[in-house]
């Protein structure tokens, strides 16, 4: 009988012994091996993965990218445009905060989220659905974020 481990941080039931960073992984595989994925999608991959990991990132690093999510999402900017706006911000010779998160200090959500959709199920999609089913999981994540309380949009 096979031991059912939960991932602490997101709560998707590991299966077959693949991990939720497993799954990243293959996703930054795919992205890597079929030409057409390159760019595409990478932003929203990361930013999911670590959103629904928060002790990845630090506090401050967890609500930049709430923040930088629904600036993908809800106002529709382009990677392009957000590294020339937020240069400045998040150049580490002048930020005075850190981006990931250490073992004393880290991001958490309160309340604990429920995700609707997580890696797991990006890759359940299969490749030919990557994209996709990447940008359905960066909505869910948005909604389900939203929805917890824990995002206040400036």
């Amino acid at each position: 009988m096979e031991t059912l481990h939960v991932c602490p941080e997101c709560g998707t039931a590991w299966q077959d012994g693949k991990t939720c960073q497993d799954h990243f992984h293959q996703m930054l595989f795919w992205e890597w091996e079929i030409p057409d994925y390159r760019g595409e999608v990478h932003h929203l991959v990361v930013l999911c993965y670590h959103l629904q990991h928060p002790s990845l990132y630090s506090p401050e690093g967890l609500n930049a990218a709430m923040h930088l999510l629904a600036v993908f999402l809800e106002r529709s900017v382009m990677t392009e445009e957000v590294r020339r706006r937020n240069r400045t911000t998040v150049d580490s010779r002048t930020r005075i905060w850190k981006i990931k998160g250490t073992s004393t200090s880290h991001g958490a959500y309160d309340p604990s989220i429920q995700w609707t959709i997580t890696a797991a199920n990006v890759i359940a999609g299969g490749v030919d659905n990557f994209c996709d089913s990447v940008r359905t999981w960066a909505r869910s994540v948005l909604e389900d974020i939203n929805a917890s309380g824990n995002f206040s949009p400036q």
